[in-house]
């Protein structure tokens, strides 16, 4: 595929999207085409059906490559789901000569020797995100490269999650016939695709609403601080709305969405929805006055442990305090009057994020719309690595070219840091490869 163009596939609870995006010449995002499936086969963002998964895939895959018209063969998968779990952890380096200035090797040594922590058994870490520096004991380092110092430590976010969850979904992609290019974690997409940089910088949570589970992610001074993923959604909504008025989970979803919403003063006590009944049965009567209280109950849960996550994180600590309060996104944003109860219970601004930030201009309202964040943000990652890619090669034949003029080169060439989600990726696509 060419350099430019980048596959994101977002395999969710209620639905999969595939997206084919590409760079405009302005550095903005295009999206070519898009398809989407009903996604069965994947609970609480963990696949629990393999075969149901591929045929959800290659349906979207195939509605995608339709409207690009185009064939596509690499793409970028999300990874969420109840099974990851993220911590804090500091750990130190004694470099041995302390004369010399600290370089990516030294940042390399540290990033591994925390791979060395020991996990749960079937866990595995699958992101490693340095927070802050110290060198000999000096504080608030953002960048140590060219300093001099003997001990060199961070404080690390560390995101971990189930090795056989990953795995699964290499294998779904695989035996679609799609080749897995990439893995990042859903959370941080969804914020690259959302988030402008003055929120990062300022403090903002970033809620991503899904049908399975709700998805946060934390950045303060540009930095990604916490990540958390509740294992409920959209669809526990739904099966609340079902069991509570006796009807079944279609009628339940198009009543959420037409006219559910999560603030029970607002409907009066005559506005009524009458709903056919079941082949032969009477149609049943629904007062928006109930159907709001069912919503609001299981809205308030969802907030009220998102809140505890962000209050983990320290938001009540003054320098942790996050500026720029909440941006909700994902399908589960859109339910009315979601952004005032959740500012009634947090006390945060909110605002409902669509991910334009790095879209074109003339981009389909359809395709801005909160559904999407995490695929548009699992295209702008696949661009994103390419670029590094082609970045890297450039400077290979760069230096070779060097060497053929040179005997020998003087300068050590710099290394690209590969994120952990690389290797994290090759180490997957090797495990399917063996496993065959």
């Amino acid at each position: 595929m060419e350099h430019n163009l980048a596959v994101g596939l977002d395999i969710g609870t209620t639905k999969i999207v595939a997206m084919i995006g590409r760079k405009n010449e302005y550095g903005k995002v295009e999206i070519l085409g898009i398809g989407k499936s009903k996604s069965l086969g994947v609970h609480r963002g963990v696949v629990n059906n393999i075969t149901q998964t591929i045929q959800s895939i290659q349906q979207a895959i195939q509605e995608a490559e339709v409207a690009a018209d185009m064939k596509i063969e690499d793409v970028t998968v999300g990874i969420a789901g109840q099974h990851i779990r993220s911590l804090q952890h500091s750990d130190y380096i004694t470099r041995s000569n302390s004369e010399t200035v600290i370089d990516e090797d030294d940042i390399d040594r540290l990033i591994n020797q925390v791979h060395k922590l020991v996990m749960l058994p079937g866990e595995e870490i699958i992101h490693v995100l340095p927070q802050e520096y110290k060198v000999d004991g000096q504080a608030e380092i953002k960048e140590p490269i060219g300093m001099y110092g003997g001990r060199l430590e961070a404080n690390f976010h560390v995101v971990v999650g189930q090795v056989s969850s990953i795995r699964n979904i290499g294998r779904c992609v695989q035996s679609s016939g799609l080749n897995l290019e990439g893995i990042t974690l859903e959370p941080l997409a969804s914020a690259n695709a959302v988030l402008s940089q003055e929120e990062k910088e300022a403090g903002v949570a970033l809620i991503d609403i899904g049908g399975g589970t709700t998805d946060l992610a934390i950045f303060r001074d540009g930095i990604i601080r916490h990540t958390a993923v509740i294992p409920f959604g959209g669809n526990v909504i739904t099966e609340d709305i079902k069991e509570g008025c006796s009807i079944i989970e279609k009628q339940a979803e198009l009543l959420k969405i037409k006219f559910g919403s999560a603030w029970p003063g607002e409907n009066k006590d005559n506005e009524i929805v009458s709903i056919p009944g079941l082949r032969g049965r009477e149609p049943k009567e629904i007062t928006l006055k109930n159907l709001s209280k069912i919503i609001h109950a299981r809205v308030v849960e969802i907030v009220e442990q998102v809140y505890v996550e962000i209050k983990n994180y320290g938001h009540e600590e003054q320098k942790k305090k996050l500026i720029a309060g909440i941006v909700l996104t994902g399908g589960g944003s859109q339910l009315k009057h979601l952004k005032q109860l959740v500012e009634y219970i947090t006390g945060m601004d909110t605002r409902i994020g669509y991910p334009n930030e790095h879209l074109a201009g003339d981009s389909d309202d359809d395709i801005t719309s909160p559904l999407y964040a995490t695929a548009v943000g699992l295209v702008l990652d696949g661009l994103k690595r390419h670029e590094r890619r082609k970045a890297e090669q450039k400077k290979e034949t760069e230096i070779k070219e060097e060497l053929a003029t040179e005997a020998e080169i003087k300068e050590k060439p710099v290394k690209e840091r590969r994120s952990f989600l690389d290797k994290l990726t090759e180490r997957v696509k090797d495990f399917l490869d063996n496993a065959e």
